[in-house]
């Protein structure tokens, strides 16, 4: 049992810097107040108790047009989740912009489901879909991007409700949506804020009166310690227990030949305020590691030949413990408190450029213990002579933070996984952890969005009482639940 900490409710503020233009579907429901933790984020869009499954396939055909792209949602059971062909069968549905009720045309290129997450924004009891298509274009204005909202209700994920996010100003090439995150992150209501990145920075949108509204811009190009940030990912957590979420935007600084950083925001009552840079990747994930009370936070970095951090050859993890005071580090300067790469004493396999180790990650409690552990994807991992195939590291955590004692490895060709491993496929190009079936331990979904030629392909590995195991597995694409077409890139996106 998590003792989670009380602390004194301190206000914080950001400046507003610009409005968007919404649509959204009327009316609100009492509900219960938004997430703060990263354990909280359970993509439950039914209210049943048990996580579910929303996957992106940007690249997939909706409505004949190729690209245009879709998600699928598998919900969760006592036995866990299913496709709609298997055995109990379970529900699923997939939404696209040709999908009655969903805001929007199907167009070539779109790719709706390029990123998804989940959030309770109207604080209803119920998850909602939040879904980008950062290749939307807005009039003669080409890939300024969009975002559509998709309610949660008893019965799941409806078209009865749904809202339209985009950019204030829309520009040529912005991507709105290229990242997206939900979290309470300051008191102005109840339910979870919503903060959509583009290219320069992210937005903040606040259900309020029955609507979604802008509530002001995290920008990114000119903050605080570097001249300018390009956003790759978003992450929550509450970090230093105070019970509003924090925000951190990582990316990478072109200022310093590409660079990857992180900008922290952390929340308030008032609302996110920037505190301070980190080191940073591509990928972040959030969760309480050594089960102290406070999220901690772990970045992906894969390295790029242009790199010099000599020998992190083959990508890094870093890792941030938080405290009563926000994210510990060992310096000024943002370095992380711990450091993994395939080359630390107990990591399965050897560091070697091109891996992509830290490429994705994810965390989650896959044992019972209390921990959060950490899935680490390796999609430029070779298999033997089998160039790309990639992989999936699994890290331990505990009461020490993480730990390689009892780390594993998996690929194609590991025991009990299915199909065998083949070039390119980059198997673990995304990973999550979710606990579908609710015991309190999270399977591992490791993803290779380029398997079967861009079809894409998504592996599920139980979890036991020893944490992931590869007996039982199981793997799916897009037509095993009810979709068709090629080049998909089913999986290229799982809401954490």
């Amino acid at each position: 049992m998590i003792n989670r900490p009380s602390g004194v409710l301190a206000a914080a503020s950001f400046l507003l810097l610009s409005a968007a233009g919404i649509t959204a579907a009327p009316g609100a429901f009492a509900g219960t107040p938004g997430g703060t933790y990263a354990d909280d984020r359970n993509c439950d869009f039914d209210g049943d108790g048990y996580d579910d499954v929303l996957t992106g396939a940007p690249g997939g055909t909706d409505g004949g047009k190729q690209g245009a792209g879709y998600v699928t949602v598998q919900y969760g059971s006592a036995g866990g989740a299913g496709t709609a062909t298997s055995i109990p069968r379970v529900r699923t549905a997939v939404f696209g912009q040709s999908t009655a009720g969903v805001p929007g045309s199907a167009e070539p290129g779109d790719g709706f489901g390029t990123a998804v997450a989940t959030g309770d924004l109207d604080a209803d009891g119920f998850d909602d879909a939040i879904i980008s298509l950062p290749g939307e274009d807005e009039g003669s204005v080409s890939d300024a991007g969009r975002v559509t909202v998709l309610y949660g209700s008893k019965d799941g994920l409806t078209t009865a409700r749904t809202a339209t996010l985009r950019p204030a100003v829309p520009e040529a090439n912005a991507r709105f949506g290229l990242a997206l995150a939900a979290a309470r992150l300051g008191g102005e209501t109840d339910g979870d804020q919503l903060a959509v990145a583009d290219r320069a920075g992210a937005d903040l949108f606040t259900y309020t009166r029955g609507t979604l509204r802008s509530t002001g811009r995290l920008d990114t190009d000119g903050a605080p310690g570097r001249e300018s940030l390009l956003p790759a990912s978003l992450t929550t957590g509450n970090y230093d227990g105070d019970g509003y979420a924090d925000l951190v935007v990582t990316g990478r600084s072109p200022e310093e030949d590409g660079r990857g950083w992180s900008a922290v925001y952390m929340g308030g009552a008032g609302g996110p305020a920037y505190t301070r840079d980190l080191a940073g990747g591509t990928a972040t994930a959030s969760g309480d590691i050594n089960d102290d009370g406070y999220d901690d936070l772990v970045y992906g970095r894969p390295d790029r030949p242009e790199d010099e951090n000599e020998p992190l050859t083959g990508g890094i993890i870093g890792v941030y413990l938080g405290t009563a005071e926000g994210m510990a580090d060992v310096d000024d300067l943002g370095t992380p408190a711990q450091v993994w790469t395939q080359d630390t004493v107990g990591v399965p396999g050897t560091a070697e450029l091109g891996d992509g180790f830290g490429a994705d990650v994810s965390l989650a409690d896959i044992d019972g213990d209390g921990y959060a552990d950490v899935a680490v994807g390796v999609p430029g991992e070779d298999v033997g002579t089998v160039a790309d195939a990639g992989g999936v590291r699994v890290l331990r955590g505990s009461g020490a933070g993480l730990t390689a004692a009892g780390a594993k490895s998996f690929d194609q060709e590991s025991a009990g996984v299915p199909g065998s491993a083949e070039k390119g496929d980059r198997w673990g190009g995304q990973v999550r952890l979710a606990d579908t079936d609710a015991d309190g331990r999270s399977e591992l979904l490791a993803a290779a969005p380029g398997e079967n030629t861009s079809d894409g392909v998504v592996w599920w590995l139980p979890a036991s009482t020893t944490g992931t195991v590869s007996t039982g597995s199981w793997s799916y694409g897009g037509g095993s639940l009810g979709t068709s077409g090629t080049d998909a890139l089913f999986g290229a996106s799982i809401d954490e």
